[in-house]
């Protein structure tokens, strides 16, 4: 900066930006502008943010509950001599871990209160493939899963029907055994080992897990499971592990990874973000505007002192370079103001929401709603710096078109009248 601007050059961009008493309405406007960087970038900086940490926890949690990739049977009754086929997978690269895995439907129901339920049977000691849920679990609690044929249920769930540890819930689904007036629904009590909480409000509401053994048969699987879920070291890339699982199943079987299973949410997500983002920009821009209003009246009211400049020998690239340094300051040290504003709302967003809520008595993040029980936020360094580059970029296009003009000042012309 010193290379390209000189001292002179630095002294009257700086005593530019300080307003003389006449010329307060043009200072009025400047503030604004200088406001509007500053809450435009703080915006953009704290919703990004938001919508990243969102992202990022709802996958992550996904992930953890679910695998990476799943096996299915294309046929009905699930798939058979399921431990040769998780062993076989088990040896391909970026394999973690295979667990077989039954899933149903069923209705919960205790204390005159009915739920919608999905039911998941698995090992015990698949448990810690789901980190999300072992994490939640204590030692009693994966003790009594192990060894008491237990079902494991949500904080949410718990609440609704009113039970607790040690309690049963009745679990009812319609996958029953054929009789001669029909196939009559299966009905079962079961007791209630554990709580759990994941973080994640659809499955504490609506999951329940349960062991394996007790699983197939409850749903009458009969030695099959439904599927195969494997977790993988890097689910970024999760594409030719896919295809490479996919190659080795026979005809019966298909693989589907997370990103198809998930694709509508996460395009869902996406094109929020990048709309959000568009609209967010505008606020910048308009600040931008204001830069260039306010250096244009600026230009105008120093007529005679850029005359007074020419006419002592400044060249009209001098008189540019002061009146683009007042202006691109504004933006500077709006994005800067800004920067440091957006990055401290976000490391302390979950205290401020709670302060917002206590102050207004409303709730600000449903979890019902957002599916996540806190509010996240992840800060990425690469939407912070193309915020920044965005805004002095715009703020240094503002200041081009006023400087210009005030290097096309005739000294002659603006001195007549003097």
């Amino acid at each position: 900066m010193r290379h390209y601007f000189s001292a002179v050059e630095r002294l009257l961009a700086f005593r530019y930006m300080r307003a003389r008493r006449a010329e307060g309405f043009i200072s009025v406007i400047a503030w604004f502008s200088l406001a509007g960087i500053t809450l435009g970038v703080a915006t953009l900086i704290v919703v990004m943010s938001v919508m990243n940490g969102f992202r990022a926890e709802l996958v992550g949690r996904i992930l953890g509950l679910n695998g990476h990739v799943s096996v299915y049977s294309k046929v009905a009754g699930g798939i058979v001599d399921y431990d040769d086929l998780a062993l076989k997978i088990a040896e391909m690269p970026n394999v973690v871990a295979v667990t077989p895995q039954i899933e149903g439907q069923a209705m919960a129901t205790q204390n005159t209160v009915s739920l919608g339920a999905v039911v998941r049977g698995l090992r015990w000691s698949d448990l810690a493939v789901r980190k999300p849920l072992w994490d939640s679990l204590d030692e009693a609690e994966i003790t009594g899963f192990r060894e008491k044929n237990g079902v494991l249920i949500g904080h949410a769930m718990a609440f609704k029907l009113g039970v607790k540890t040690g309690d049963s819930v009745t679990l009812t689904t319609a996958k029953g055994k054929p009789t001669a007036f029909g196939t009559l629904p299966t009905r079962r009590n079961f007791p209630i080992v554990g709580i759990f909480d994941v973080g994640m409000y659809e499955y504490d509401s609506s999951f329940v897990f349960m062991p394996l053994a007790l699983a197939s048969d409850f749903f009458g699987y009969d030695g099959r499971v439904s599927a195969l879920e494997i977790y993988a070291a890097a689910p970024e890339n999760i594409t030719l592990l896919r295809n490479l699982i996919g190659e080795s199943l026979t005809d019966n079987l298909s693989a589907f990874d997370w990103i198809e299973r998930n694709r509508g949410f996460l395009n869902a997500l996406r094109v929020e973000r990048n709309v959000m983002f568009l609209i967010l920009t505008l606020i910048i821009l308009v600040a931008a505007f204001n830069i260039i209003s306010s250096m244009i009246m600026l230009v105008r009211s120093k007529n005679a002192d850029i005359a007074v400049l020419r006419a002592m020998g400044a060249s009209s690239g001098s008189i540019m370079r002061v009146f683009l340094m007042t202006g691109a300051s504004i933006g500077v040290v709006g994005t800067t103001a800004g920067t440091v504003l957006g990055l401290v709302f976000c490391w302390n967003i979950d205290v401020i929401k709670q302060f917002i809520e206590g102050l207004s008595g409303a709730e600000l993040f449903a979890a019902e709603i957002y599916f996540l029980s806190n509010l996240p936020a992840k800060t990425d360094p690469q939407d912070i710096f193309m915020v920044i580059s965005m805004a002095l970029g715009l703020s240094f296009f503002a200041s081009l078109y006023p400087a210009w003009r005030a290097s096309r000042v005739a000294p002659a012309e603006a001195l007549r009248y003097e």
